[in-house]
């Protein structure tokens, strides 16, 4: 594992990276793998599928999402998907990535996937979405929602001035040892209040689910990826998601199975939480990497 620095117009992000970055003239240039993290995680969420995805000849990177230290703090503030978006797009260009790469997301990775499948610049090959189906394809139960909403009282919590910086690290806690009951989370805390060391940095992290409610659009940059995250994704994907996931109702990432582009694969993960990828890592790393091969 190494760490890269990846300038883009709009941020400078850092990435983690496994495997040679450069290509040989006996193998070629190998395809590229970018693998999103989600809230509250870091690249480091990626340790145990990257290594994996090299071994299976992929290029793989992990990037900081803007905001989480030690990629930086973007000159615009701002917290969109479409920024997500535009940045996801930027890592593909700058590591010249082709129409052979892939991209896993988890969580906000997840969303930027799913808004990335939606989109007619998608330049992806093949994806892999865990933990958050596209929101098209969630269908509303009334029998599950009550749940889901008490599961989703962070959401609210994060769009509010100031206190979620305050008790930042009470909310971190909290949320991983409900999200994935059971699972030690220890050294993944560790990496995770780092990334969020600075005010800044957090009102950045925070940011993503305040441009939710926003009145104003995302910066002229990034609005041409505007909105893609509420339209139906245009091509298959391998879905996964824990049955014991405390942040989405598995009943509710079940139910989306039949509204997934054609083609696409829905696992559920038997007893693993929200960050199934840590928690069962052999196991979710053979069902990605056999779907990358199929």
């Amino acid at each position: 594992m190494e760490q890269i620095r990846i300038e883009l117009p709009e941020v400078s992000l850092a990435a983690l990276t496994w495997g040679p970055m450069e290509s040989t003239k006996k193998s070629g240039k190998r395809p590229l793998a970018i693998l999103l993290h989600g809230f509250p995680d870091t690249a480091h969420t990626w340790r145990h599928l990257g290594p994996v995805l090299a071994d299976a000849g992929y290029r793989v990177v992990a990037p900081f999402m803007r905001g989480y230290a030690p990629s930086a703090v973007p000159a615009d503030g701002s917290g969109d998907v479409a920024a997500l978006v535009s940045d996801v797009l930027g890592i593909h260009r700058a590591l010249d990535g082709g129409a052979d790469a892939i991209v896993v997301g988890h969580d906000w990775g997840a969303i930027a996937t799913n808004a990335l499948l939606a989109h007619d610049d998608n330049p992806f090959a093949k994806a892999v979405v865990m933990s958050v189906p596209p929101f098209t394809a969630v269908k509303p139960d009334p029998k599950i929602l009550p749940r889901q909403m008490r599961n989703s009282w962070y959401i609210g919590f994060n769009r509010l001035p100031r206190l979620p910086e305050r008790h930042h690290q009470r909310l971190v806690r909290y949320l991983w040892r409900t999200w994935s009951p059971g699972y030690d989370a220890e050294a993944d805390l560790r990496s995770v209040f780092e990334a969020m060391s600075w005010e800044q940095n957090r009102r950045q992290i925070f940011g993503y689910y305040r441009a939710l409610v926003s009145p104003f659009g995302p910066p002229p940059a990034y609005r041409r990826w505007k909105g893609a995250e509420m339209r139906e994704p245009r091509m298959p994907m391998l879905y996964l998601h824990g049955t014991d996931d405390g942040c989405m109702d598995v009943r509710l990432a079940a139910s989306s199975e039949p509204r997934l582009p054609e083609g696409s694969v829905l696992r559920l993960v038997e007893g693993t939480g929200h960050f199934l990828h840590l928690e069962k890592p052999a196991e979710v790393n053979a069902a990605i990497v056999g779907y990358l091969a199929s």
